[in-house]
């Protein structure tokens, strides 16, 4: 397909027509019409900038911050193997720097702004009605997060918003950028491993695990193979659905975060409705959705992480590529051990094939 020109209005017109039909016929969602039509999902969203969407400014957190305007809602975040929807209201919005935080019973979000670049509110009319949205997406075009309204949700906030937040200059002309290239991954030789374990043993949150990578120069992934046998155990790689069954059975209140580079977002508490289609397993609860595609698990590891209240474990799943897919926690609060239920349930998941065998 020959690349539009997003600036010739005739052309978009006509680009716009092609998209629906090819949407339609095929019954593709939003993401995967843009990548059968060769563009990025924001560029396929922009398009419609004059018709049923409006380009808003781009001050991301200022706008965030104006979310429990709009009553209970639904929140999106998605990776490609994982998307996580949430159910909620948000409360305690803040920002510091370029990290900002949503804290609430439901909606949970850790907001890494810093790459956001373009902002939309989205109006559908789908054959069950007008679906209104705001989309955020990275300067590759690719979306970092959605909150949808629902029937119950306050509209006549949502319309308030647009008129606010709207940009000056309505226009369908993105100016993508290239991703930044991913760092060469250093030979595990060159990793200073002695150190690495020292400062595992150290740790005395969760959140110290971050630093610790970029310390010691390493990945995710090879931070798990070169970590110490007593804190890191390989899983079988379709280990979620079995995870998240018997989490369902024992009714085992638990922590799912999804994210991408630009957001994760935390679902706390039980799950109670699972069930597999095909690649994906779901969590179809009243309040919460996850669909991932266990065939896109390249690999899950056991992890156990000290903590000045404990070991806390985690289930950790990657794709081929390296990327974090999901993590999964038990239920648990700063100041307080991990639940022995959890710790007991994961322990007793299928190692991966090689470990089962030696």
């Amino acid at each position: 397909m020959n690349p539009v020109d997003f600036s010739d209005t005739q052309a978009v017109a006509h680009w716009r027509d092609a998209y629906l039909a090819h949407k339609s016929a095929q019954k593709l969602r939003q993401r995967d019409a843009a990548a059968a039509m060769q563009v990025s999902e924001a560029q396929a969203v922009a398009a419609f900038v004059g018709v049923n969407v409006v380009r808003l400014k781009p001050d991301f957190m200022g706008l965030i911050a104006q979310m429990p305007r709009l009553g209970a809602v639904m929140t999106l975040t998605r990776n490609e193997a994982a998307v996580h929807e949430k159910d909620g209201i948000f409360e305690k919005v803040s920002a510091e720097g370029h990290v900002g935080l949503v804290l609430g019973a439901d909606i949970d979000l850790r907001v890494f702004h810093r790459g956001w670049a373009f902002a939309f509110a989205v109006r559908d009319t789908p054959a069950n009605g007008e679906m209104k949205s705001f989309q955020f997406y990275d300067g590759q075009g690719e979306a970092v997060f959605k909150v949808f309204l629902r029937a119950h949700s306050d509209h006549a906030a949502f319309d308030a918003l647009v008129a606010q937040w709207a940009d000056p200059e309505q226009s369908s002309v993105l100016a993508l950028k290239p991703a930044a290239p991913t760092p060469p991954t250093r030979d595990d030789a060159d990793i200073d491993v002695t150190g690495f374990h020292a400062a595992w043993d150290g740790m005395q949150d969760t959140h110290d695990f971050f630093p610790l990578l970029r310390k010691f120069g390493l990945t995710r992934t090879q931070s798990l193979r070169l970590a110490q046998p007593r804190y890191v155990t390989r899983l079988a790689d379709d280990v979620i659905e079995a995870l998240l069954v018997e989490a369902a059975r024992a009714q085992i209140p638990v922590m799912v975060f999804v994210g991408n580079p630009g957001m994760i977002q935390i679902h706390t508490g039980k799950v109670t409705n699972i069930r597999t289609m095909g690649p994906w397993v779901n969590v179809l609860d009243e309040r919460f959705n996850l669909h991932l595609r266990a065939d896109l698990v390249a690999s899950a590891w056991l992890v156990r992480k000290p903590t000045v209240d404990g070991i806390v474990t985690s289930v950790e799943l990657f794709d081929a590529q390296g990327e974090n897919i999901a993590m999964l926690f038990g239920a648990r609060k700063p100041g307080s051990p991990e639940l022995d239920s959890w710790r007991e349930l994961v322990g007793a998941m299928q190692p991966h094939a090689e470990l089962a065998a030696a």
